[in-house]
């Protein structure tokens, strides 16, 4: 199956529903965003390994998590765990050239990767997409505050930086255990939740001044 056989697989089992993600999906290509070995493999429905013991996501989580933040033009999202970059880059075509995302990646190599990826569709150069290493369990403070907040890494709960560095209505879309959760943010110190359960994740070995954290790799079961 080919990257755009599998965007329109993703459409009518109802996984990718708005105007604006399709778009996203079928511009920004996965291939771009994986190792040369594995480009022939980016319509496979499934995580793919990008080095350093990380992996591009499987494409149904990327859209089902996206679906759920919905984000739009003109917005400023924080995208914690960029990885390959692939969220970043669809987090950019929808924000537009209005809003703004900022990337964060805590392996120095897949860093520059990410950023190297992007670069491609003209994010970097157009001023979009921001890249920086760093532990995004502090978020980022120094671009703060954020519409919303996506995190490809399973912590065994949500920092409070993030929650600080999210707007009022803010979303946060990220993996709680073997959940993903949508968090609304309703004041200074309230917040609704909503849980969708029934997800794995390939677990990452954290240095030891990080949270626990589980990233890439997730597969809907």
């Amino acid at each position: 199956m080919d990257y755009l056989t599998l965007v329109e697989k993703l459409i009518e089992e109802n996984y990718l529903k708005t105007t604006l993600l399709i778009e996203a999906f079928k511009n920004i290509n996965r291939a771009d965003f994986l190792p040369e070995d594995l480009k022939d493999e980016a319509g496979v429905n499934a995580p793919l390994p990008i080095g350093f013991g990380q992996t591009n996501s499987q494409p149904l989580t990327v859209a089902f998590m996206l679906e759920l933040l919905q984000p739009q033009a003109g917005e400023k999202i924080l995208d914690i765990g960029a990885g390959s970059g692939w969220t970043s880059a669809l987090l950019a075509w929808c924000v537009a050239d209005t809003g703004k995302v900022y990337a964060i990646e805590r392996i120095g190599e897949l860093c520059e990767f990410g950023k190297n990826n992007v670069a491609k569709y003209n994010f970097i150069d157009k001023d979009i997409v921001e890249f920086v290493c760093d532990d995004g369990t502090k978020g980022w403070p120094e671009r703060a505050p954020f519409d919303k907040i996506i995190a490809s890494a399973s912590a065994q709960n949500i920092p409070d930086a993030w929650k600080e560095q999210l707007k009022i209505d803010g979303k946060m879309v990220l993996p709680i255990k073997s959940s993903i959760w949508l968090i609304t943010k309703k004041s200074a110190d309230k917040f609704s939740e909503k849980e969708f359960p029934g997800f794995a994740f390939v677990p990452l070995i954290s240095d030891k001044n990080f949270i626990p954290l589980f990233k890439g790799g997730l597969r809907g079961i």
